[in-house]
């Protein structure tokens, strides 16, 4: 369950049953784009342009790689490779952004590509072929390969605006020991999973 504000309100996101493969993929792209919304909108930043070593990646430098990855893979995702031949990968482990706003333009711009063409993607294209790095993936794969990508790099974007938050931190899904609240409200149709 991930809470959101809007004007105040708190919105609660609702698990559509659902047995569309495509529909519960966007429904899972949106929720993970919000995890990282409500980690980034609690990021200070000071937090934003943080490693915590040598070897680590901030924030800044994680949303540049995810926008980077999101041109290269969803710019006319049914119809050319998804490894553009003006992507340059390494690059986007290099030189941050310099401000908050030019993060969150990368961040809002790249997931604006990721749902426009998730859009136009229809249940037979599921079982098309489609290419990334010459290598064959059904669409269906395609979109897992990106949801799991997004995943583990917004679960960093977590963990470090967590860190910085320290104690300050307002939890995105269910708060530290408020598990059984939770399933109850979920059991009595006052909540929902996603």
């Amino acid at each position: 369950m991930i809470y959101s504000r809007n004007g105040g309100n708190i919105l609660r996101m609702a698990l559509e049953l659902t047995t569309s493969c495509l529909k519960d993929s966007v429904s899972l792209f949106r929720f993970y784009k919000r995890l990282g919304d409500g980690a980034l909108a609690q990021a200070s930043e000071e937090a934003i342009f943080t490693v915590l070593d040598a070897e680590a990646n901030s924030i800044a430098i994680i949303v540049k790689h995810l926008e980077g990855n999101m041109r290269s893979r969803w710019r006319d995702f049914l119809t050319t490779d998804g490894e553009k031949p003006d992507r340059n990968r390494d690059g986007e482990f290099e030189a941050p952004p310099k401000t908050r706003a030019e993060v969150l333009a990368l961040w809002d711009s790249g997931w604006e590509l990721v749902f426009r063409e998730l859009d136009r993607v229809t249940e037979p294209d599921l079982s098309r072929t489609i290419y990334i790095r010459g290598e064959g993936h059904s669409v269906m794969q395609a979109i897992h390969r990106q949801l799991a990508h997004y995943a583990y790099h917004i679960g960093q974007i977590v963990f470090l605006a967590k860190h910085f938050a320290g104690r300050d931190w307002k939890s995105l899904t269910i708060p530290r020991g408020k598990s059984a609240t939770f399933n109850a409200q979920v059991a009595s149709g006052k909540a929902s999973q996603r």
